[in-house]
């Protein structure tokens, strides 16, 4: 593992020198099917091939379950006002409560995964939440939504977190992208959930600039590069990442809060995903071990690490 210092960013183009917009709502139709081909992409030769060609089967039971989905409920637009006002995010996952179209998200999510190749405790655990009940799911989605898994349940929590993304998806997707404020340091301005990982993108009218990502809905939000995403600190921060490697992959590391997201250089490899190469760059995860800074991203496919 090697160190960098402040990064040298390459010259930024004229033309492309717009102010970037401060959010990104998710396409749930796209998010997964291209997710899922990021997986399958990384898996070959990988060191953990199975395990991603799992989640490429995964992401697409995400994207196959949304057609003849019930629509989701939205905010009341007076509910959206007020958010707007007080810098609240629209979709509070504190205070999620199950619903028709949430319901039949996880039952499909649930059927689509009993149909894919898994290992044995994998299979054991998919048949513990098809065989719980209401209630007990009910506390298993909670759980994901605090970010508070017990650790040992952590496969279990695995599908009903697939269940989750979709339709946390699905609501992000109808918010008004412009219409979303900044409402914290490390709390995604759709639904509060804290971020995988970043990216720096190069799309037009924001190259350069950094987003993060969020680790429930997807929504994209602008944040300030050379900053903690977890305590928005500008000072101690520096880049790990693995020798040798192609510059792509970094772990940003904040010497106030003693944690680390990953950042990805998403200018020099577009296909890089937040979360696909999140479970795909584990290795700089195992390195970071030799330090003493704290995992910050949520990875809901990296639970334990």
């Amino acid at each position: 593992m090697s160190q960098v210092g402040a990064p040298r960013h390459p010259p930024i183009p004229i033309g492309d020198v717009t102010a970037p917009p401060f959010a990104r709502v998710p396409n749930p139709l796209t998010l997964f099917a291209r997710r899922g081909e990021r997986f399958r992409s990384l898996a070959h030769g990988h060191e953990l091939e199975p395990y991603l060609i799992f989640l490429a089967k995964l992401s697409a039971v995400q994207h196959g379950v949304q057609e003849g989905l019930p629509p989701v409920a939205m905010p009341e637009p007076n509910a959206l006002a007020r958010v707007h006002e007080y810098g609240m995010p629209p979709l509070d996952r504190g205070r999620f409560t199950t619903d028709r179209a949430a319901d039949a998200t996880l039952d499909r999510v649930l059927a689509g995964c009993g149909a894919c190749s898994m290992p044995a405790a994998a299979r054991a655990a998919l048949a513990k939440v098809q065989a719980a009940d209401s209630a007990a799911l009910a506390a298993m989605a909670q759980s994901v939504l605090s970010d508070s898994i017990p650790i040992e349940a952590l496969a279990e929590h695995v599908f009903v977190a697939a269940a989750l993304q979709v339709h946390f998806a699905r609501l992000a997707a109808g918010l008004d992208a412009t219409r979303l404020v900044p409402v914290g340091v490390g709390a995604c301005p759709a639904c509060g959930a804290p971020p995988v990982s970043s990216l720096v993108v190069g799309w037009h009218g924001a190259h350069g600039a950094r987003f993060c990502a969020c680790s429930l809905c997807g929504t994209l939000w602008n944040f300030v590069r050379i900053k903690c995403t977890v305590c928005g600190s500008t000072k101690g921060i520096s880049y790990q990442e693995i020798a040798g490697g192609l510059g792509t992959v970094k772990a940003e590391c904040c010497e106030e809060c003693r944690s680390y997201v990953k950042i990805f250089e998403q200018r020099s490899d577009p296909a890089l995903d937040p979360v696909a190469d999140d479970v795909g760059s584990l290795g700089l995860d195992l390195l970071m071990r030799e330090t003493d800074l704290r995992r910050g991203g949520i990875d809901h496919f990296l639970l334990g690490y």
